[in-house]
C-alpha cells in the first residue's frame, strides 16, 4: 500500500513508519520538523513541508499515488494547550481540515487518525471504553475530538473509511535501540525521570500530590510505542473504504507518578531528586484504557504490558543516545 504519514518524523510517527516499511508498504513522510527529527526516518522518504501548504500535499498525493493517510501531525501538550489554545486550534484543526480536503479531492478512502484519551476528559469510572461520552477538559482534547467529528461527517457524506485511535500515554523506545523519545522541551514523565537519573536535570517536578489516588499523584496507563505502531499497522491493513472504526489503546493498568519514578530508579539504579509542585490545569486524576475492543476485533495484544519493560527500553535508548535524535 502507498501510504503518506503526516508527522511521521515524530515520536510515535517514526516508529510507525519503521514498522510499515518493514511490512512491505511504500511509505512517505510529510513533516515540517517543528518537533520531529529528520534522522528518525529515511532521508529519501522525507518530504519537509507544512500541512497548510496544500499545493505540496496535492503534488505528493498525485505523484506518489497515495492510497492511505496516517495522520500524526499535531501539537500535543495538554499544558501548552491551556496556555496557547490558538496554536492548537490552528495546528490540530485548521490544518487537519486542509488535509481532509486534499484527501477528498483525490478520492483517498483510507485514513487513520492519531487521536487521544484526552477526548474523554476526567471520567470517574475506569477503565475507559469506546462507549464513554467524550468530555474533554483541555484544548488539546477538544481539538482531537473536533477532528474525530469531522471524520465522522466526511465518512457519512463522502464515504471516507477512517479509524480514530485513542491512545493513552505513549512510552518507551524501539527495542533494537534505533529510535526513542526526544522532545524539546521534554514534557513527558518517563523521559524526564530518566534525564534526571542521568544527571541532565537537577530534579523532577511532581505536579499535584493531592489527587484522590492511592498516593495523591496522577495515574496513567502507559503503552509501549512499538505496541502503538503495531496497532496502527493492523488497523490500516484491515481498514476498508466506507467503514468507521474507533479504538482505545492502552494496557488496562494504571501507574501513579510516584510509581513511575520508583520504576525508573529501580531500572537505572539511580536516586531521582523530586520537587512537589501544584497541579497543572487540565490534568485529570486517572486515565486507564480498556482495549478489549481492538483485542477482540483485530487481535492486537501489547507485547510490553509491564511498566518495568517499557522503562527498560527507554533507559537503554537514552543512556546510549546522549544527544537524542539531534
Amino acid at each position: 500500500m502507498r501510504i503518506l504519514v503526516t508527522g511521521g518524523a515524530g515520536y510515535v510517527g517514526s516508529h510507525t513508519v519503521k514498522l510499515l516499511s518493514q511490512r512491505g508498504h511504500d511509505v512517505w513522510v510529510f513533516d515540517n520538523l517543528s518537533t520531529g527529527h529528520s534522522t528518525a526516518v529515511p532521508r529519501d522518504r522525507l518530504i519537509v513541508a507544512d500541512l497548510c501548504e496544500t499545493h505540496r500535499l496535492d503534488q505528493v498525493l498525485i505523484e506518489r499515488g497515495i492510497e492511505a493517510i496516517v495522520h500524526f501531525a499535531a501539537s500535543a501538550s495538554v499544558g501548552e494547550s491551556m496556555r496557547e489554545p490558538a496554536k492548537y486550534w490552528r495546528n490540530n484543526v485548521v490544518h487537519s481540515f486542509d488535509l481532509l480536503e486534499c484527501v477528498r479531492r483525490h478520492h483517498i478512502q483510507r485514513f487513520v487518525f492519531s487521536s487521544s484519551a484526552a477526548i474523554f476528559g476526567a471520567p470517574r469510572d475506569m477503565p475507559i471504553t469506546e462507549e464513554f461520552a467524550p468530555q474533554p477538559i483541555n484544548p488539546y482534547g477538544q481539538t482531537k475530538l473536533a477532528i474525530e467529528r469531522a471524520l465522522h461527517d466526511y465518512h457519512t457524506a463522502y464515504g471516507l473509511g477512517y479509524a480514530a485511535l485513542r491512545y493513552f500515554n505513549a512510552a518507551g523506545a524501539a527495542t533494537d535501540g534505533s529510535l526513542g523519545e526526544d522532545h524539546n522541551p521534554e514534557t513527558h514523565l518517563i523521559p524526564l525521570a530518566i534525564l534526571t537519573a542521568l544527571g541532565k536535570r537537577a530534579s523532577l517536578e511532581i505536579y499535584g500530590t493531592d489527587y484522590p489516588t492511592v498516593d495523591g499523584t496522577c495515574i496513567r496507563d502507559y503503552v509501549h510505542v512499538e505496541d502503538l505502531a503495531e496497532a496502527h499497522a493492523l488497523v490500516l491493513e484491515q481498514l476498508k473504504p466506507g467503514t468507521a472504526l474507533h479504538y482505545n489503546l492502552g494496557t488496562g493498568r494504571g501507574y501513579s507518578v510516584r510509581e513511575v519514578i520508583q520504576t525508573v530508579e529501580a531500572v537505572s539504579g539511580k536516586t531521582i531528586h523530586v520537587k512537589e509542585a501544584p497541579r497543572r490545569p487540565g490534568d485529570p486524576p486517572v486515565l486507564i484504557a480498556s482495549s478489549e475492543k481492538i483485542r477482540v476485533e483485530l487481535g492486537w495484544q501489547p507485547r510490553y504490558p509491564k511498566l518495568h519493560e517499557i522503562v527498560e527500553t527507554a533507559w537503554r535508548w537514552h543512556r546510549k543516545k546522549s544527544s537524542g535524535l539531534r
